[in-house]
């Protein structure tokens, strides 16, 4: 099983979350993409929390997933203030109580994910200028609402605002950090994992030039 899990939230193949989904997989070298718009299961969680709906084959793999893989990246848009329905579903749906959490008898909640670490790209039309006044709240809701409280302590968030009126050299540089991070964390998952790669972590700018250059000429569409 890959070390990495990368979810993306976005509906849509053809947009820079997905583009960015995919320059994070290549570079860390040990990744899984869980295109959540290929997937074939019922975002709607029916009965709530009364009665249990059988999970899809779909889902039984993701959960599994979710349960090995070292870290666990969320790429997502921030639409109405939260994510698109396809990835509240899925958290919904996939994310259950006696299995990827649980409440002590002192009624406090306990994570069972054991992913050492998370992060979390989330993209936005609002300009960086305005998230005072709008805030961020799908970071809230998927970084300490979901991942740390199913027990993935460490979640580090990404934020690329004004994505629809970004330049093309705006969003070459996106690609290209996702890149980097993809390929620093890739590094630090195999060395805890005992593999040695040959390759020296240099931090955010581990990525060769060549990264940068490719991106620049991506086709991909300004939107989130």
């Amino acid at each position: 099983m890959p070390s990495a899990l990368i979810i993306d939230g976005h509906p849509d193949a053809r947009s820079l979350s997905a583009e960015l989904a995919r320059r994070y997989a290549a570079a860390h070298g040990d990744a899984r993409i869980l295109a959540l718009r290929d997937l074939d299961f019922d975002p709607s969680l029916r009965f709530g929390y009364r009665e249990r709906m059988e999970l899809e084959p779909d889902l039984i793999d993701a959960k599994q997933a979710l349960r090995e893989a070292a870290t666990v990246v969320v790429v997502t848009p921030l639409w109405w203030g939260s994510v698109p329905a396809v990835l509240k579903g899925f958290f919904d749906r996939a994310l259950l109580p006696q299995q990827e959490y649980r409440y002590s008898k002192a009624g406090l909640p306990e994570g069972l994910l054991t992913a050492a670490s998370g992060r979390l790209f989330l993209l936005a039309d609002t300009p960086w200028f305005l998230t005072p006044f709008t805030g961020l709240p799908a970071r809230t809701h998927v970084a300490r609402g979901t991942l740390r409280f199913c027990g993935i302590r460490s979640v580090r968030t990404t934020r690329m605002l004004g994505v629809k009126d970004a330049k093309p050299e705006r969003i070459a540089s996106w690609l290209a950090r996702a890149g980097s991070l993809g390929h620093r964390d890739g590094v630090r998952d195999a060395a805890r994992a005992g593999i040695s790669t040959g390759i020296r972590d240099r931090g955010d700018e581990a990525e060769p030039q060549a990264i940068a250059a490719d991106a620049a000429s991506s086709s991909v569409v300004a939107t989130s």
